[in-house]
């Protein structure tokens, strides 16, 4: 490891050891559920996800406090997008236990819906909102609001998205309505409709998951601003981003992964980017097999 890597943790005071998974934590030890309900809106304990012989996942440990952003950090083929399919019910671990709000979820019946009804939201870079529709319609689909009879309540509807679009999402200018269509927004417009939806259904936790690739420097920022509204909101997050400079911007904590590992967990207040940045590089560079050796 570089000399000036070491020296720039020594002036913030910090430990590289401490940066590093705790036994206890991190590599697949006992860990007591206690105060969940309070404390965390997401644990995952020793999962583990093989492919046939592959194996995916790897002793996955990981809490999500309430109200904070984690930022998921890794190359491709980290582990990334497994984790998100687990915990948004795509498929099943193949071992462990999962945590929500404190509730022990039934992984044996574990699926999209129940992750909705758990309070799961997810945000995609593309795919989380209909372009032919119109803005209402988006927020509601298959979860419209319905009477006694079974027909949609559009009035009730417009209401409360018209609400979430002004006080919420902050959209204050007169070209966009709740009767928009999606495909006159913005890239960063549509995150922030997907952004709001989520946080309108109570989400325990809302997972972005690329959510700034391909769109432009001004785009980005309305984005970085919509995820700067679910910390105020006091929801929980977790975001995926390779741009280290929005994950750092945006995230109270780094949980770094490597095939299949989480190799480390980092507060944002004991590393400055400068210094993140720089484990990220080395550690691509074969830190872990050098440690392994």
């Amino acid at each position: 490891m570089s000399e000036r890597f070491l020296a720039e943790l020594s002036v913030l005071g910090g430990d590289f050891e401490a940066h590093l998974p705790r036994q206890d934590s991190l590599r697949g030890g006992p860990i007591v559920i206690e105060d969940a309900v309070e404390r965390y809106a997401l644990r995952m304990v020793n999962i583990e996800k093989y492919f046939g012989l592959v194996c995916a996942l790897k002793n996955i440990n990981l809490d999500v406090g309430r109200n904070e952003i984690i930022g998921l950090i890794g190359d491709n083929g980290a582990g990334k997008s497994t984790i998100v399919k687990i915990l948004t019910g795509v498929f099943p671990p193949t071992r462990g236990e999962l945590y929500i709000a404190g509730q022990k979820v039934d992984l044996r019946t574990y699926n999209v819906k129940r992750a909705h009804e758990h309070g799961i939201e997810t945000v995609y870079q593309d795919r989380s909102l209909g372009e032919k529709q119109v803005l209402w319609r988006n927020f509601f689909i298959g979860r419209e609001i319905t009477g006694r009879f079974g027909f949609i309540n559009v009035k009730k509807e417009k209401a409360i998205v018209s609400e979430i679009m002004v006080n919420t999402i902050g959209f204050r200018g007169k070209g966009i309505t709740v009767d928009s269509s999606v495909k006159l927004l913005s890239g960063g417009e549509r995150q922030g409709v997907a952004i709001g939806r989520a946080m309108h259904f109570e989400a325990e936790l809302i997972i972005l998951d690329e959510p700034t690739a391909a769109l432009s420097l001004k785009e980005v920022r309305k984005v970085i601003n919509f995820v700067h509204q679910i910390k105020d909101g006091g929801k929980a997050c977790i975001y995926i981003s390779h741009d280290i400079q929005d994950v750092y911007e945006i995230s109270d904590r780094f949980i770094v992964m490597d095939r299949g590992e989480i190799v480390a967990s980092i507060v944002k207040k004991d590393m400055t980017l400068k210094a993140l940045d720089e484990f990220l590089l080395e550690y691509s560079h074969g830190l872990k097999d050098k440690e392994e050796s």
